[in-house]
């Protein structure tokens, strides 16, 4: 990784902080990007030389400006689009401004990032972009249509992409981590505990099960997968959707 620049939204936190940690480990230089500035800012003390920036990925005016400042450092050689955000609701009580949102933020985000970097990766022949999109890009869930339709949007796009530029140097794939260790996980385990009077061991154990190994996922599981999609010499791996699951999705 030594030389390559690095970016991440989404990095402030769970999976996201640990792609950055794991590309700075392995020599990267690493931005990260997140909507929370003093989130994303807190994670630099542990990740010396690295640099952050403030960006909402459902914004095109955000995201180009974003991107601008870190082309000042040095052009992105690889794209992790991290940022995500879900909202469960029964599909007859979603809104048209939930749908609309969580499109915004796990699609459409991915879709204005990897505009800003593509044609610099394209002219320099090289290029790593990674999309984490969940095992719902996989299959589906309860009470998360939105989500799992905006997963599955970012896995055909990651599939679309990675035959357009397949012989420009740049691959394109994603990683679909199962139900993992983070904030997202932890709120979803105190609606479930709210709803159902359950307690939260009891609803953090419903959602293990859905993993063979019945546990939930480490954010550093999922890292080392898109690590290993970083590397220069992971050339001929593009187009795939890597779950990150305990064996879930097969």
């Amino acid at each position: 990784m030594n030389g390559l620049h690095a970016v991440v939204t989404g990095g402030g936190s769970g999976i996201g902080a640990a792609i950055a940690a794991a590309l700075h480990g392995a020599g990267a230089h690493v931005t990260l990007m997140g909507r929370d500035e003093a989130r994303i800012r807190a994670q630099l003390a542990s990740l010396p030389g690295a640099f952050a920036t403030t960006v909402d990925v459902a914004s095109a005016d955000s995201v180009r400006a974003a991107f601008e400042a870190v082309a000042l450092l040095s052009p992105v050689d690889i794209l992790v689009n991290n940022a995500g955000a879900v909202e469960s609701q029964p599909f007859t009580r979603t809104s048209q401004a939930v749908w609309q949102r969580t499109l915004d933020v796990n699609l459409t985000g991915a879709f204005l990032c990897t505009q800003q970097v593509l044609p610099g990766m394209v002219e320099r022949g090289f290029g790593r972009i990674v999309n984490v999109a969940s095992t719902a890009a996989l299959k589906g869930y309860a009470y998360v249509a939105a989500y799992c339709a905006a997963k599955h949007g970012v896995l055909g796009m990651t599939r679309a992409l990675a035959l357009e530029v397949a012989q420009k140097g740049v691959t394109v794939n994603a990683v679909c981590p199962g139900y993992t260790e983070t904030a997202i996980v932890e709120d979803a385990i105190a609606k479930i505990a709210s709803k159902t009077g359950r307690s939260a061991q009891a609803a953090r154990a419903e959602l293990a099960a859905a993993n063979p190994q019945r546990r939930l996922i480490q954010p550093d599981e999922v890292a080392q997968a898109v690590l290993w999609l970083c590397r220069r010499d992971s050339a001929a791996i593009t187009g795939q959707a890597i779950a990150v699951a305990g064996g879930e999705v097969m």
